[in-house]
């Protein structure tokens, strides 16, 4: 076992005697070379969560456990935003611990002249493939990969996608996928938790969730996939509302001031019959 989490909650004092818990509870296991996948729009605590389990989170109230010695690396949202714009390639993959830069470079698809480059003078293909090889730098046992293809056109995030695939079997090195797009979860990640609001609604294999949703959050994100069998007029699905802010969660279970299947209990209780963790393989 690389990592184990459990009930893992994150708050903030907004002072004041006020407390954010953007984070409430949120456990999962990763094994070696395992391909996990959390799930769920933005500001449901993907991110946080994250940063979470690399102890990267400052000025918070960690609850719950983070077991493991892996070792851990990050692949950030926006590459630009992430590397430092004044300085080389070389110098910033060299500061993540690794000096055999051309050999890196090599494995993310770069030539080695991309080492005297700054940041402005690549594409944001090459500027996420310079972020991996940054990552690979450190000898990661877990890779996470924080909404790796934002701001990519959608061949350049299906060429990021498989690279990393490629690399993390072989080194036989884990990845957490962290994503709003169920359409890219099924082809590169095994095991699935769907989190809203703090909490995982959903988890479980993949096949089993994309084949049999049980959660109406998780049905919601599905029907939002866009897909291209139906009519070019075809008004796409989505879920009414927004994901509440965490001094505004909803009692009993978060969703149900959105959810179309609500009933009086969903409000009260918080673990309704609708949600379903199925067991880790």
């Amino acid at each position: 076992m690389l990592l184990e989490v459990r009930h893992l909650g994150i708050g903030f004092n907004l002072g004041g005697g006020a407390i954010s818990n953007p984070v409430r509870d949120v456990s999962f296991d990763i094994h070696e070379g395992g391909r996990i996948a959390i799930v769920g729009e933005s500001g449901s605590g993907k991110s946080l969560t994250a940063l979470a389990i690399g102890g990267l989170v400052d000025r918070a109230v960690i609850r719950g456990t983070i077991k493991g010695n892996a070792r851990i690396a990050y692949i950030f949202q926006n590459p630009m935003q992430s590397l430092n714009p004044v300085m080389k390639i070389s110098r910033q993959i060299r500061e993540a611990g690794k000096s055999d830069i051309d050999s890196l470079l090599a494995q993310v698809g770069l030539g080695s002249e991309t080492k005297d480059k700054y940041p402005c003078q690549l594409s944001g293909g090459q500027l996420q493939r310079a972020m991996i090889a940054m990552a690979l730098a450190q000898e990661p046992d877990l890779l996470v990969a924080d909404e790796p293809t934002t701001a990519l056109d959608v061949t350049t995030q299906k060429e990021v996608l498989e690279l990393i695939d490629r690399i993390a079997a072989g080194r036989k090195m884990a990845v957490l996928l962290i994503t709003h797009n169920l359409g890219i979860v099924s082809r590169h990640s095994d095991y699935l938790n769907v989190l809203y609001a703090g909490e995982i609604v959903e988890a479980g294999p993949v096949r089993d969730i994309l084949c049999s949703p049980v959660h109406p959050y998780t049905k919601g994100l599905l029907a939002a996939v866009p897909r291209i069998d139906l009519p070019r007029d075809s008004l796409l699905a989505d879920i009414p509302g927004v994901v509440p802010p965490p001094t505004a969660w909803p009692s009993g279970c978060a969703f149900h001031p959105r959810c179309k299947f609500a009933s009086e209990d969903c409000s009260i209780k918080s673990r309704v019959e609708c949600i379903a963790h199925r067991p880790q393989y």
